[in-house]
């Protein structure tokens, strides 16, 4: 749009008087340090983080009347949000994508920054491959979002049947509350699986697809308390979460994608901030007294009355602390790892796999991708397809050398929809797992028995401090809308506050 700001010409004022650009920083070592405090500024509320959960915050913190201040660490707003810069005023999305029912905050959110959704390219069939199988069929179909694989079926029904159960049952607000919490702590998703049926070999490795996108992990490294809270947390007040939610296209979680590309929601919140979002300041200290808060970044010291910490819990846990947090938040960002998710992406003259009747979508057990989608913008001018690679997947593509992850991925792509897959004008993939200030996607993850011991300390406010981000929400808890949420839930407790 006329006046729009991009990615590349966002502008963050300094304290000091003068202004930066949202550039790619040179190399670290080449890169001269700001002192930390340099500059100075006061505002009632400090917000650490300019992704979702952090300008969700401060949006509504400046419509209440307070001022805030934003300090964030990259040079660039958005945080697992990140649109890629097709040329042409066309964008892929490097991070975050979709939008699907029950995702309202976010929704509402797009609608009042008049950012507009389209539907997620889904007319022909999906695809599935593994061990040498290769299916298509239709989400519509009578196995809905399972392929209709004759080897795995019956396995299929009774596990996602059982975990919906389970998940019916979990309180999102507390699901260390639950009766069966300790047990449930006690096993991981793998364990579990185990003990509910004799998986067969082809299963397993159906297992592992379905964890390897949603949490960039294996079945193995979840807890199932954990697997099942986010279960639940797909959903609202009125509609419970399920797997089905999670997975599906077709009134699911990857229903819609948004105009323009997700990040620019992040980009016009920023936008009206205006000089309240300082970028390339990543926060080292955060020091509290009885009146107030001082928050020292690299380029700045921010001085305020509450802060509002909305990063991951891991990069949370980097910051220091005076006085020291009490030691439960602590121990929690010990053990709340990020999952390990790389997303890859090719770009065509046109998506042709539409011509053959395909949606995109393919689900894999082969490595490295386990499930694609079509990302082509919305007037399909070209054709863009990304794919998940995560869980162990993505530990064995991240030590290959570019040459060869870009000859893997365009070979199973070839396998998936043909030797036209071979030849893309475009290839681009994001190691969430490499980025500084993210260090994994898509979610963070706890370790078993976090949730039950120190759960209650994700959104417990530390006397001025309160906590934001998609890992505190409650309902979508690793999505957009589960940010979104957060930053609004967070920035209540501190107008309450002040």
């Amino acid at each position: 749009m006329p006046g729009e700001l991009t990615r590349g010409q966002f502008i963050a004022t300094s304290v000091a008087g003068g202004a930066h650009t949202a550039r790619a920083k040179p190399p670290a070592a080449r890169r001269p340090k700001p002192a930390a405090g340099a500059a100075r500024r006061h505002a009632d509320v400090v917000v650490v983080g300019a992704g979702f959960a952090g300008l969700t915050a401060a949006r509504a913190i400046r419509q209440a009347g307070r001022s805030v201040i934003v300090l964030e660490a990259r040079d660039r707003v958005g945080g697992r949000v990140w649109n890629h810069d097709l040329g042409g005023g066309r964008v892929a999305e490097r991070g975050g994508t979709f939008i699907g029912p029950t995702q309202d905050r976010v929704a509402a959110l797009a609608k009042a920054l008049g950012v507009n959704t389209f539907p997620t390219y889904d007319t022909g069939e999906d695809l599935y491959v593994a061990d040498g199988t290769r299916l298509t069929y239709s989400d519509t179909g009578a196995t809905g979002i399972a392929p209709p694989d004759p080897q795995i079926l019956a396995e299929l029904a009774t596990v996602i049947g059982q975990l919906d159960k389970l998940a019916a049952t979990i309180d999102v607000q507390e699901p260390w509350a639950h009766p069966q919490a300790a047990a449930w702590e006690a096993l991981t998703l793998q364990t579990w699986l185990d003990q509910q049926i004799v998986m067969s070999a082809r299963f397993q490795e159906v297992a592992s697809l379905a964890t390897r996108p949603i949490f960039g992990a294996e079945p193995r490294e979840l807890s199932l308390l954990f697997t099942l809270f986010y279960l639940a947390s797909s959903g609202d007040e009125l509609n419970p979460g399920t797997f089905e939610r999670n997975f599906s296209t077709r009134n699911g979680a990857q229903m819609s994608r948004f105009v323009g590309g997700s990040q620019l929601i992040a980009l016009r919140v920023a936008q009206a901030l205006g000089s309240g979002v300082v970028l390339g300041a990543p926060v080292r200290r955060i020091s509290q007294t009885r009146s107030g808060v001082t928050v020292v970044s690299d380029r700045l010291t921010v001085s305020a009355k509450r802060a509002i910490v909305a990063v991951p819990p891991t990069l949370a846990g980097r910051i220091a602390y005076d006085p020291l947090l009490p030691f439960q938040r602590d121990q929690l960002t010990q053990r709340y790892g990020q999952g390990v998710l790389s997303k890859v992406a090719a770009v065509y003259d046109t998506p042709f796999w539409r011509t053959q009747g395909l949606t995109g979508q393919a689900l894999s057990t082969t490595s490295p991708i386990s499930a694609t989608f079509d990302d082509s913008p919305p007037d399909g001018g070209i054709g863009v397809v990304f794919g998940f690679v995560g869980g162990d997947n993505a530990r064995a593509y991240g030590i290959m050398s570019p040459a060869a992850r870009r000859a893997a991925v365009l070979d199973q792509l070839a396998g998936f929809f043909g030797d036209e897959a071979r030849s893309p004008s475009g290839f681009f993939e994001t190691f969430w797992v490499g980025e500084e200030w993210t260090r994994g996607c898509p979610v963070g993850i706890p370790s078993n028995g976090t949730l039950l011991a120190y759960g209650q300390w994700l959104r417990q406010p530390v006397a001025r401090i309160h906590w934001a981000g998609t890992e505190t929400s409650t309902y979508w808890n690793g999505y957009m809308d589960g940010a979104v949420r957060s930053g609004e839930r967070a920035a209540a407790e501190v107008l309450a506050a002040l």
